[in-house]
């Protein structure tokens, strides 16, 4: 069944070679039980580890029923372990974190099988007399109970031969004979023993003795009852590339409860992981809410500019923060206004707006606040139609009434509490009575927009302010593609009708849409900051679950070579810790959901500030947290998958 042909091996610590076999030839038939004896640094455990193929000679051949098995690659070696080998070692090797049964069936994960892994880990415990005690975490079992339950694992997969490392080196003397009585039971029942001992009446057991020392076999003596052949079901199997696909369900389940064992045994050092991307998930929502919420403030804002709207003002422009002219101003009148309405193609409304200020009394209270006379289109125009009482007459303009529609500060400062609509106001000394409040604007950078009183354009011309002329005109394009158009034509037509020279600059227009643009684009960067700084937290957090990983290899390197002895794949154990990184940071996303719509909401009630929460945050910070998670748990992972089987075994 297997053959060897001048194998050696040969190990470096530091400059120093160590040679641990030299030219063994070896044949072992199906059926024998094999006692590998010697001194320590004989040779004996490594050639147990290349006949066990956790190991792989520098020269020499190795051939199982016929074929070759030295070329293989790590991952054809891990499918020969896990459907042709069992192993039993003396430090047991069981993951403390799962019962006896699911340490039995974890060679089944492996192996992809479809069957009752559970039902047959408890056969295999019953074979060994311990299935009254599937369900005991290895902390709850004896020593010789751990390592009954390691030849049942070693079972689970029937395999063709059992490898067994000083299976009695840890026993007291009766646990030691029921774990040979089980051993020979298994020979007798047609299994391939082999197994490596230091001892003479363990030896004894088995019916060949190959004795090594320095790396050779200096001795290698059967007993005659023991010669017999023995037909053994499946010794003549090929031994070639047998096939596993990774995608079967079962894999993933095993996978899965693999990943949540090992979260679920170190609580607080995955709560403490899942804390980085759960204050940057958190600071994600938060953040993006914040911007969002700022953006639809100023879009509300931006609403009351008004849409294609030009602002026409009198006096040269200023760039840079100097005049371009040296002082001459336009003065228009309400005829403009309706020469500009006359440019139907262009024009859709237009207003006169006379400002300034003055002083509002109620009863004993007063404040000095902002006058604007206005025309009967301006309402439209910069939406500051009344929600609460109506808008102005149009008879109100041509009889100069004395009305009046007043900002929500104006409201506070006055009339504390009480309803103001129908009350008299002075303005001026003038009584004016209130038609009207007007919706809240905010602020426009340091200007109260609703610290205002808005009274009809001529009533403020020719009765408060005293001025025969407009401080500007507002235009409302009819579409956004004419705005430039209109400007053209509104220029041509305010130089014609005040006769200006051309290149005199005494008016200017400003177009109110590209300060729409800007302001837009300035909450939008805004946004993008904020998201980019809480994102800076997600990948701190991505390495500090990075750096737990790698911890966690560290510490668990014996496990992982126990999972490869058993048929553990490099993809089996890059998956197991994948998937570990992605749960954790999927859970810390999950909990930083919570959080951070709980701190957005916070903000809007306790600071006042406008936050929207919206499903894009929440979709994108949970996809990044998972990016984050296979990212950063790619190295970890890696790491583990390289380690070799042999090795990680002898990790202390």
């Amino acid at each position: 069944m297997i053959a060897l042909r001048n194998v050696s091996k040969t190990y470096r610590v530091g400059d120093i070679a160590v040679h641990a076999l030299r030219g063994v030839s070896l044949e072992i038939k199906a059926g024998e039980f094999i006692a590998i004896m010697g001194p320590s640094g004989s040779g004996k455990s490594t050639l147990l580890h290349i006949l066990g193929f956790l190991d792989q000679p520098d020269e020499g051949e190795y051939f199982l029923n016929g074929q070759g098995v030295k070329n293989l690659s790590d991952d054809d070696l891990a499918n020969i372990r896990n459907q042709f080998a069992g192993f039993v070692f003396q430090q047991f090797h069981l993951l403390r974190r799962m019962s006896a049964q699911n340490n039995v069936s974890l060679p089944c994960i492996y192996g992809g099988d479809q069957g009752d892994m559970a039902g047959q880990a408890l056969r295999c415990l019953g074979a060994v007399g311990l299935q009254d005690r599937a369900r005991h975490w290895p902390s709850e079992l004896s020593g010789g109970q751990q390592q009954r339950v390691a030849i049942a694992r070693a079972l689970v997969r029937n395999p063709m031969i059992i490898f067994a490392d000083e299976p009695t080196g840890n026993l007291d003397s009766t646990s030691e004979r029921e774990i040979m009585r089980i051993l020979k039971s298994l020979n007798d029942q047609g299994k391939t023993i082999i197994m490596v001992t230091h001892e003479l009446e363990i030896a004894e057991y088995a019916g060949r003795v190959i004795t090594m020392r320095d790396g050779r076999i200096i001795s290698d003596q059967s007993k005659a009852s023991c010669l017999s052949e023995i037909s053994v079901g499946g010794a003549a199997t090929s031994v070639g590339r047998p096939v596993r696909s990774f995608w079967k369900k079962e894999e993933w389940i095993g996978h899965f409860r693999q990943a949540a064992n090992a979260i679920f045994s170190n609580k607080i050092r995955s709560l403490l992981s899942m804390l980085g991307i759960l204050v940057g998930v958190a600071a994600v929502i938060a953040m993006l809410a914040l911007g969002a919420g700022a953006q639809s403030s100023m879009e509300e804002q931006l609403k009351s500019m008004g849409s294609n709207l030009l602002s026409i003002h009198g006096g040269a422009s200023r760039r840079h923060g100097a005049s371009s002219a040296s002082g001459a101003v336009t003065r228009f009148s309400p005829d403009d206004v309706k020469a500009m309405l006359a440019l139907t193609s262009h024009v859709k409304r237009a207003s006169g707006v006379v400002s300034g200020s003055a002083q509002v009394v109620y009863r004993d209270e007063n404040c000095n606040t902002r006058v604007q006379g206005v025309g009967y289109e301006y309402g439209q125009m910069r939406a500051v139609i009344p929600e609460n009482g109506r808008w102005f007459l149009e008879q109100e303009f041509q009889s100069r009434e004395k009305v009046a529609i007043i900002g929500m500060t104006v409201v506070e400062k006055l009339f504390k509490g009480v309803n103001p609509m129908g009350k008299i106001v002075k303005i001026n000394r003038l009584n004016f009575r209130i038609v009207g409040v007007a919706p809240s604007k905010g602020f426009a950078g340091p200007n109260d927009q609703d610290d205002v009183v808005y009274i009809p354009a001529t009533t403020a011309m020719f009765r408060v302010l005293g001025k025969d002329y407009l401080d500007n005109i507002y235009v409302e394009v009819a579409d956004t593609g004419l705005i430039e158009e209109a400007k053209e034509k509104i220029e041509a037509l305010i130089k014609k009708r005040h006769k200006l020279y051309q290149g005199e600059d005494s008016f200017y227009i400003r177009d109110m849409s590209e300060i729409q643009d800007m302001l837009s684009s300035t909450t939008k960067t805004m946004s993008l900051l904020l998201g980019c700084i809480a994102a800076i937290s997600l990948v701190v957090g991505g390495i500090g679950i990075m750096n737990i990983m790698l911890v966690s290899v560290t510490e668990r390197t014996r496990e992982i070579g126990l999972r490869k002895a058993v048929g553990a794949r490099k993809v089996d154990i890059m998956m197991q810790f994948l998937i570990e990184s992605m749960v954790m940071t999927f859970t810390g996303g999950l909990m930083g959901i919570a959080v951070g719509a709980g701190a957005a909401l916070l903000l809007s009630s306790l600071a006042g500030w406008a936050t929207q929460l919206s499903a894009f945050p929440i979709v994108l910070a949970t996809s990044f947290s998972i990016v984050v998670g296979i990212v950063f748990g790619l190295w970890p992972a890696q790491k583990a998958a390289g380690l070799k089987p042999v090795e990680a075994l002898r990790y202390e």
